[in-house]
């Protein structure tokens, strides 16, 4: 088998395009998150915390040098690591929320009895039936 075949027999499985949709689906889906986090979820919370901006908390390591472009200034931005792990809730809320909805929709369709084996032949029917079949023998 040709590679390329072989490449084009893999592309064509359906679950290689699920995922390449899930994945499309997924980076648009982590702008819509960021923006809500930025700017819907941060504002009133700096808010509440007195005009706060979580995403310009820093501890400065070593403060930069206008004086001197080789010193460049060193800090850890917990505010933006604290922006990136509500964004991450999020994101597993939604996620949890969709398999939630996935599994209860499962639960239904198994919940649902399954359509009833058709009813055998009644009396008249299976009497009906042995005379057919006897005259049938008779002639």
């Amino acid at each position: 088998m040709s590679m390329v075949k072989e490449f084009r027999e893999f592309i064509a499985r359906g679950n290689v395009i699920d995922l390449a949709v899930g994945v499309i689906i997924g980076a648009a889906f982590n702008g819509i998150v960021k923006s809500l986090v930025d700017q819907v979820i941060m504002p009133p919370i700096g808010l509440l915390t007195g005009g706060l901006d979580f995403s310009k908390l820093e501890w400065v390591l070593r403060p930069e040098d206008p004086a001197t472009e080789a010193i460049e200034k060193v800090a850890i931005q917990y505010g933006a690591f604290i922006n990136t792990v509500i964004q991450f809730f999020i994101v597993a809320m939604v996620v949890f929320l969709l398999v939630k909805l996935v599994n209860e929709i499962r639960r239904q369709d198994a919940a649902e009895p399954a359509p009833a084996a058709p009813a055998g032949p009644t009396a008249e029917e299976t009497l009906l039936t042995e005379i057919r079949d006897l005259l049938a023998k008779k002639g």
